[in-house]
């Protein structure tokens, strides 16, 4: 989810700011953060990035790092450029999702080392344009991006005046969608819905009313099993067609979902660092758990628990 989701978006805050967060702690609060070198498990900083798939891979971690390693977990709640500002501060020792962010990595791991990469998630990210499927039933070439302007007309809404709308997610989500439309030549606007969750409410209304509309959509997301949403294909991507972001008009590339820790985490000696390095699940896993979360409107805490009591042997392999 996502999600998938670009770095640097306006309105993002700078180191400095007070920044609280579920443990009311400060980037640049010097005693935020940090695990003990003797093997042993203090405190482990967790971010909690805006989309409910990232919140199930941090609530599964948290839940084993509390009941099996013994940790104190701090789960902050901030967006993808001030979690990975928190690196270097001691606010933040892991991020358990990240969708690509190549210009962060360069930033926080090659130029600042206050960063290292700890693995794949085992998640595979998709990115994309979606329509309901009441809507590609009934004209099977919308799913085809060329035959888009012939639409453009029916997807006009009040914000998106005489071009067509195209709803994206939250602003800080990585998407190429504002250079596609400009590149690909398409009548359409790029209008935020504003949160994943305004933007799921939007499809689920689009499939109940036979409402237009075509959005911007992530794999893995448990909604995808309630409404399966219709992809719509984009010029293929190949390998560097994204470099430049102002010149994007290829599709988005499958993501190797990874996770990122701060350097001196990584070197703490915790076992809560060993336990994200060792983290690894499916879509279909991450899926129960926000299905968990979102519709069966469990706490993160106990969906956690429902599905580690029904997965021991992949958590046992975790923290061998």
């Amino acid at each position: 989810m996502a999600r998938h989701w670009r770095a640097g978006a306006a309105g993002l805050a700078v180191l400095g700011l007070t920044l609280t967060a579920c443990g009311g702690a400060k980037v640049g609060d010097d005693s935020a953060g940090g695990s003990s070198s003797s093997g042993k498990c203090s405190t482990f900083n967790l971010a909690i990035n805006p989309w409910v798939g990232y919140e199930a891979n941090a609530a599964v971690l948290a839940h084993v790092a509390e009941h099996d390693l013994g940790c104190k977990v701090e789960k902050k709640n901030l967006k993808e450029e001030i979690a990975w500002q928190g690196f270097g501060t001691g606010e933040v020792d892991a991020v358990v999702e990240n969708w690509g962010h190549d210009d962060l990595k360069k930033k926080y791991i090659d130029e600042q080392k206050t960063a290292v990469n700890a693995g794949p998630t085992g998640n595979k990210g998709l990115i994309g344009w979606y329509v309901p499927p009441w809507l590609a039933k009934a004209h099977p070439d919308i799913t085809d991006w060329k035959n888009l302007n012939k639409y453009a007309s029916k997807f006009r809404t009040s914000e998106s005046g005489d071009k067509g709308q195209l709803l994206d997610g939250d602003p800080s989500f990585v998407t190429n969608d504002g250079a596609l439309v400009k590149n690909l030549k398409l009548d359409f606007k790029v209008v935020y819905a504003g949160s994943e969750t305004a933007l799921i409410q939007a499809f689920r209304n689009a499939e109940k009313n036979k409402e237009w509309v075509i959005g911007y959509f992530y794999e893995p997301q448990w909604f995808l099993s309630e409404v399966p949403l219709k992809k719509v294909s984009l010029p293929e991507y190949k390998e560097g067609c994204d470099a430049d972001t102002e010149k994007v008009a290829c599709d988005y590339p499958v993501y190797e979902l990874d996770k990122i820790v701060s350097a001196k985490f990584a070197k703490s000696g915790s076992p809560a660092y060993d336990l994200v390095k060792n983290f690894t699940w499916t879509n279909d896993d991450q899926n129960t758990v926000a299905k968990y979360i979102a519709v069966d409107k469990m706490s993160p805490e106990a969906a956690a628990k429902k599905w580690v009591e029904a997965n021991r042997d992949k958590v046992d392999a975790w923290i061998k």
